[in-house]
C-alpha cells in the first residue's frame, strides 16, 4: 500500500469550481488505483483579522474544514497571508498552520510520501513538513508558481526547496529548463505531462450547429482563461478586430473584464465578440467543439490544459512560443506558434480560417495526453522516491518540547 498525502493550494472548492480542476482530475485518477491510500490537503489562504471578512474573502472563510469533495477526503486548513508582504511569510504561515492536521493525519495512519503539487508556497512547507515526518517529498512546477513566484522575495525560498526535495516535476521541458535555469538540480527534475478525458473532449460532427448553441454564426475564435494581464486577451481581441468574419468567445473571469469590455466597446466589437464569464469545466466541451480556433496569448504558461482540451475537440490551437507550447502544437494540424502580437495572431488565425485541418488530425496530438498515462507516471514517481529510503522522523522529540 502507497499512502499519498496529496498537498495543494490549486484544487477547486465551491466558490472556484474550476480553480486547480487538474489538480483534482490527477489525483482522483491516483486515488483510484489499487493499492493507493491517498489524502488531500488543500489549505486556503485568507488575510488576517478584519481583512478576511472583505466580500471577497467570506465565501472563502466559510469553506468546511473537511469534506468530501468528487469522492476524495479534503482538508481545507486555513493559513494567513499578509497583504503587501510579496509573499515572504506564506511558507512559515503555512507549516504552521500543517503540523495539527498533519500531526493528527500521521497518527491516525502514517503517510509514506507528500506531493505537492504546486511550487509556492507548498514547495517548501512540504520539504520541512517532510523532515518533520522522516517522509520524501515530490514538488510539481506548472507554471505561474515559478515564473511568478520564483523571482523577487520568495525566489530563494523556491530555489532552496527545489534543492531539497526528495523528487520534482515539471509539466513539461520548457519548465524542467526553467526550473533548472534557477538552480535546482537538473537530473532530479521529471517531466510530467497533463491529461485529458478524451471520453469528454470530442470533436462535434457539425460545428455551425454547435455554434448555434452559442448564438454565432460563421467562424468562431475562443479563447479560455482568467481575465488577467498575463493571459493577454487584450491581444486576442485586437487580432479579432482584424477578422471582420469572425467571431469571438472569452471564457473567464477576473479582474481585466472591466478593462476588456471597454476595450469591446471603444472597439465597436460587442456584437461580435463577447465575454462569457466564468463557464463550468464540464461545459469547455461544448464551447471548444463549436470553435474553429482556440487562440490563448498568454506571456507565460508551463503547459496549458486549455491548449490540450482544445486539440482534444479537434480544434487547432493559435499560441506564443511559451512554455510547453512546441510540445504540444507538434504538426500543423494542431495549430500555429506565432508571434505574441495582435498582428502575429490575426494571421495564424487567418490561415487555419482559410484552411482548416481535419478534425481528427487535429484530436491525434492530444491522443498521448491521457489521465491514465499521468498516474502511471505520477505514480511510478512516487514509488521510486518512497523505495529511496525514509528518514527517522524527529517528532517524537518535537512534541516532547513542544516545538513545531
Amino acid at each position: 500500500m502507497l499512502r499519498v498525502l496529496t498537498l495543494s493550494t490549486l484544487f477547486p472548492d465551491a466558490t472556484r469550481p474550476n480553480f486547480g480542476i487538474f489538480v483534482e482530475r490527477q489525483t482522483r485518477e491516483l486515488a483510484a488505483r489499487p493499492g493507493i491510500d491517498l489524502r488531500v490537503v488543500a489549505p486556503v489562504g485568507l488575510p488576517p483579522g478584519p481583512f478576511s471578512r472583505i466580500r471577497h474573502y467570506r465565501p472563502l472563510a466559510a469553506l468546511p474544514a473537511d469534506e468530501a469533495w468528487n469522492g476524495l477526503t479534503v482538508h481545507r486548513p486555513r493559513f494567513t497571508t499578509l497583504p503587501g508582504t510579496g509573499g515572504r511569510y506564506h511558507v512559515a504561515a503555512l507549516r504552521r498552520a500543517l503540523i495539527p492536521l498533519l500531526d493528527r493525519l500521521y497518527d491516525d495512519a502514517a503517510f509514506d510520501v507528500i506531493d505537492a503539487e504546486f511550487f509556492f508556497p507548498d514547495g517548501p512547507a512540504a520539504v520541512a513538513l517532510g523532515k518533520r515526518y522522516g517522509v520524501p517529498v515530490s514538488i510539481k512546477a506548472r507554471g505561474a508558481d515559478i515564473h511568478h513566484w520564483g523571482h523577487g522575495v520568495t525566489a530563494g525560498q523556491i530555489r532552496r526547496a527545489g534543492q531539497a526535495a526528495d523528487g520534482l516535476l515539471a509539466v513539461s521541458g520548457a519548465m524542467k529548463a526553467d526550473m533548472a535555469a534557477i538552480g535546482m538540480p537538473p537530473d532530479r527534475i521529471h517531466v510530467h505531462h497533463t491529461g485529458v478525458d478524451l471520453d469528454h473532449f470530442i470533436p462535434c460532427p457539425d460545428r455551425s450547429l454547435a455554434r448555434a448553441a452559442w448564438r454565432v454564426r460563421g467562424a468562431l475564435i475562443v479563447s479560455i482563461g482568467a481575465l488577467i494581464q498575463r493571459k493577454g486577451h487584450d491581444i486576442v481581441i485586437d487580432a479579432a478586430a482584424a477578422l471582420p468574419d469572425a467571431s469571438l468567445l472569452i471564457a473567464g473571469d477576473g479582474p481585466e473584464r472591466g478593462a476588456l469590455q471597454a476595450r469591446l466597446d471603444r472597439q465597436g466589437l460587442s456584437g461580435r465578440v463577447r465575454l462569457l464569464g466564468p463557464v463550468r469545466h464540464q461545459d469547455l466541451p461544448a464551447l471548444l467543439a463549436a470553435a474553429d480556433v482556440m487562440a490563448l496569448a498568454s506571456a507565460s504558461e508551463g503547459l496549458a490544459n486549455a491548449w490540450v482540451e482544445a486539440l482534444a475537440c479537434g480544434t487547432p490551437v493559435v499560441v506564443p512560443a511559451i512554455g510547453g507550447a512546441r510540445e504540444v502544437v507538434t504538426t500543423r494540424a494542431a495549430g500555429r506558434i506565432v508571434e505574441r502580437t495582435s498582428g502575429g495572431f490575426a494571421a495564424g488565425i487567418a490561415a487555419l480560417l482559410a484552411e482548416p485541418p481535419p478534425q481528427e488530425e487535429t484530436r491525434s496530438a492530444a491522443r498521448h495526453f491521457t489521465w491514465p498515462a499521468n498516474a502511471d507516471a505520477l505514480e511510478a514517481h512516487l514509488k521510486r522516491l518512497v523505495a529511496a529510503g525514509k528518514r527517522p522522523p524527529p517528532r517524537a522529540i518535537r512534541r516532547k518540547n513542544n516545538r513545531p
